[in-house]
């Protein structure tokens, strides 16, 4: 009994968990924030995409009058490393229903130069006042039971030299989209899995800006490898996601020039689709 009780007390809860602690920011005055960019959130050394939205994400929740992210545009302009970090934010525009805000986040570099690291348009409004009607042809992605999928302990790091972030997720992917990992990858350009946090805390919207960029990226069972980086990305929160892991449908359709697509679902527990995104990514073709 002691021992499920600790497990108990363990488990991440929203508003007190890692990822909450890690995406905090210190507000030193109206508009600018400091954040130290945890190092549990790299990729081979490159701090996540996913979780650095949620970083801004939570610094323009607290300057604009509504909390919750509806839709998120993000510009990565340069890679962001761990350590600390200035948030600057600027309301566009408020409503009754929705505020727009822009941020950017800044690091200094080995020059000791300010350099801008992402830079982020959003509008945010109240998500539990939407309607419930509902009208769509959008389906959940057919994905295994978790015990059928496969996570990190079951097979080598997906990228040279990573991977922190691993620790921190509850990621099964689907056997159908594990080519790469066994040499044979399909050249579908798909990516499935179960999501979650590992500590078990629930998702909420901020977390929904770090499930659409946790996967392994498509380009991998398009038979490609190493990192590829994020050019710009955009999220639409369409609902508070219900308690439970989230299932991730992750395409990419086309591959030109040394730039791919990423189009990515997220479905709750109650098979709701939750959010919605699209990336444009640069890949290494030798």
């Amino acid at each position: 009994m002691a021992e499920a009780v600790t497990a108990q007390a363990a488990r991440g809860a929203i508003g007190d968990s890692e990822f909450d602690r890690d995406t905090a920011v210190v507000r030193r005055e109206p508009g600018v924030y400091d954040i130290d960019l945890s190092a549990g959130w790299t990729i081979a050394g490159a701090v996540n995409g996913g979780y650095l939205l949620a970083v801004l994400g939570r610094a323009l929740a607290d300057t604009l009058p509504h909390s919750d992210p509806f839709t998120v545009s993000a510009h990565y302009l340069t890679a962001s490393r761990p350590g600390p970090a200035v948030i600057r934010t600027d309301v566009v525009r408020t409503g009754r229903t929705l505020s727009t805000g822009q941020a950017s986040l800044f690091q200094y570099d080995d020059e000791g130069h300010e350099v801008e690291r992402i830079r982020v348009l959003a509008s945010y409004g109240d998500l539990d006042a939407l309607p419930d009607d509902i009208r769509t042809s959008a389906e959940p992605p057919a994905i295994p039971p978790l015990d059928r999928c496969f996570g990190a302990q079951d097979g080598p790091a997906p990228v040279s030299g990573s991977s922190a972030i691993v620790e921190r997720l509850m990621l099964r992917l689907d056997p159908a989209t594990l080519g790469w990992a066994l040499g044979s990858p399909s050249g579908k350009g798909e990516m499935r899995a179960w999501f979650g946090l590992a500590d078990g805390r629930d998702t909420d919207p901020l977390a929904l800006l770090l499930a659409v960029d946790a996967l392994p990226p498509t380009a991998f069972e398009l038979g490609l490898s190493g990192w590829v980086p994020t050019v710009e990305l955009t999220v639409h929160v369409r609902s508070r996601p219900a308690p439970g892991p989230l299932r991730v449908s992750i395409t990419t359709r086309n591959l030109a020039g040394g730039y791919l697509e990423e189009d990515a679902e997220v479905w709750d527990s109650a098979d709701r689709l939750v959010a919605q995104s699209r990336q444009l990514a640069r890949v290494r073709l030798s």
